[in-house]
């Protein structure tokens, strides 16, 4: 599926304070298995399915490799990962039992709304509900987007 770009300085805050990310900077060794532990979690805490999910962490570079039933669920897993403060790529390599064509990403600019996203990417803006299906259980609320995250964006079928 490939490598996905994300903003390294915006996201949920999943890897503590200032104090914690120094003594992980002092000991990168120590920090990547506990990052990749939190991504993890992360990632169950949503409850997205996987029938194996494995995440491994290089700086502020996640490669995760595993199966999933469909492609969205490893385009989802990929976009929780990676909209995560100090992620900045992705390395998608899981496999999907029932593939598609990859989504499109979009990255959120200031004033960015998902009606504007739908016009943009399908000519409708009554569309944003696609966008926001394509985004649960990531996004709650549609009007809940910042600068800086990375949505999918799925084919009209």
């Amino acid at each position: 599926m490939g490598l996905i770009s994300f903003m390294k300085g915006v996201g949920a805050k999943l890897f503590g304070n200032k104090e914690e990310e120094a003594k992980a900077a002092a000991n990168p060794a120590g920090a990547e298995p506990l990052r990749a532990s939190a991504l993890l979690q992360k990632v169950k805490s949503l409850g997205l399915p996987y029938k194996s999910l494995t995440i491994r962490t290089n700086g502020d570079t996640v490669t995760i490799q595993g199966e999933v039933e469909k492609q969205e669920d490893a385009e989802k897993i990929a976009l929780t990962v990676g909209n995560v403060e100090g992620v900045h790529a992705v390395d998608n390599q899981m496999t999907a039992a029932e593939s598609k064509d990859e989504s499109q990403y979009h990255t959120v600019t200031s004033g960015d709304s998902l009606s504007k996203i739908a016009q943009q990417y399908y000519g409708d803006m009554q569309k944003y509900p696609m966008i926001f299906e394509a985004n649960k259980p990531m996004l709650k609320d549609p009007d809940e987007i910042y600068p800086g995250q990375v949505l999918r964006i799925p084919a009209v079928d």
